[in-house]
């Protein structure tokens, strides 16, 4: 075990078993000893089954599917580690849910983002890491520092491995611009952008094309897919405006309903994802979507954060 982090304790939830056991083999640390049982009626319960007092501790948790279960766990973690008088406790969130709900669309609705920020402060967490934060107006919802991390160091490395020419990079609306800009530049490709209407909650399609796509390779940049309406719809109006080959690369791959299915009969060649949400039993079956693990970054980040390093350095 490597001595200079042994004053770290890093304890996973059950969102993300397998990202925290790689992050823990990046870090060469041991995962926390904790027991998650649950009474009859579903209550959870967690003991913390090591010393803590003292430590600074990191609890990794999606609150990705089911939402509300892995959100209360997380909230009861970090109750049991500031009980057992931990000297800090930061939530490593991969995929911060209820993040699409981060202003008022219509009167007498709730900012339920904002709500999950105050229920994670109030529990005992000193700081969070999320990763690709669907607003990063959710970072000002926080009293508590809050670093938002990038998957794109990893899905930039992936697409320089698996492609190499006549590149175009799509922005599927108009508030993906800037990340797909940013892309675009680092990999010297094109850059185009869909003018999409949306019809209702979870409901999109394409309109317009606004770049020159034709016999291009596009790459579809996002940060999460949920449905995958707005992907295929992308796709098929990728297609009849004349590129070569579609693919799309998103961070959270929420994947609800028939999305899996889809995305399989759609015009997108391949989709990649990381594992920032476990893929589903169906999802995981379809041959178009590849995992790519954020493990790396997401330990790297944690060591800078012990460490009193700077985390935004790892994306200059």
């Amino acid at each position: 075990m490597n001595e200079l982090i042994e004053g770290l304790k890093l304890f996973g939830g059950t969102s993300n078993l397998n990202l925290t056991k790689e992050v823990c083999d990046y870090l060469n640390i041991l995962p926390g000893e904790m027991v998650n049982k649950a009474f009859s009626d579903g209550e959870t319960q967690i003991e913390i089954e090591e010393d803590v007092r003292g430590r600074d501790t990191f609890i990794v948790q999606s609150t990705c599917r089911p939402v509300n279960d892995n959100l209360m766990q997380l909230l009861i973690i970090a109750d049991a580690l500031k009980r057992a008088s931990a000297k800090s406790i930061t939530a490593v969130i991969p995929y911060y849910g209820y993040a699409r709900q981060d202003k008022k669309v219509k009167p007498r609705v709730p900012i339920s983002a904002k709500l999950v920020a105050d229920l994670i402060t109030v529990a005992g967490v000193n700081r969070v890491i999320s990763i690709d934060l669907h607003a990063g107006q959710i970072q000002g919802y926080f009293n508590i520092p809050v670093d938002n991390i990038y998957s794109a160091p990893i899905v930039l490395n992936y697409i320089r491995k698996h492609f190499k020419d006549n590149l175009s990079i799509i922005s599927p609306d108009a508030g993906g611009v800037e990340r797909a800009r940013a892309f675009a530049k680092r990999l010297d490709a094109s850059l185009a952008i869909i003018d999409k209407r949306r019809e209702g909650p979870n409901v999109a399609e394409a309109m317009n094309i606004v770049g020159d796509v034709k016999e291009k390779t596009a790459i579809i940049l996002d940060d999460m897919v949920d449905t995958g309406g707005t992907l295929i719809e992308a796709a098929q109006a990728l297609v009849q405006d004349g590129a070569g080959h579609v693919y799309a690369c998103c961070t959270h791959a929420v994947l609800s309903g028939d999305a899996a299915r889809r995305i399989e009969e759609s015009a997108i060649e391949s989709l990649v994802v990381t594992n920032t949400i476990p893929l589903s039993r169906k999802a995981s079956e379809c041959s178009k979507i590849e995992v790519i693990s954020v493990a790396e970054i997401v330990g790297e980040a944690i060591k800078r954060v012990y460490f009193s390093r700077s985390v935004s350095s790892l994306f200059v």
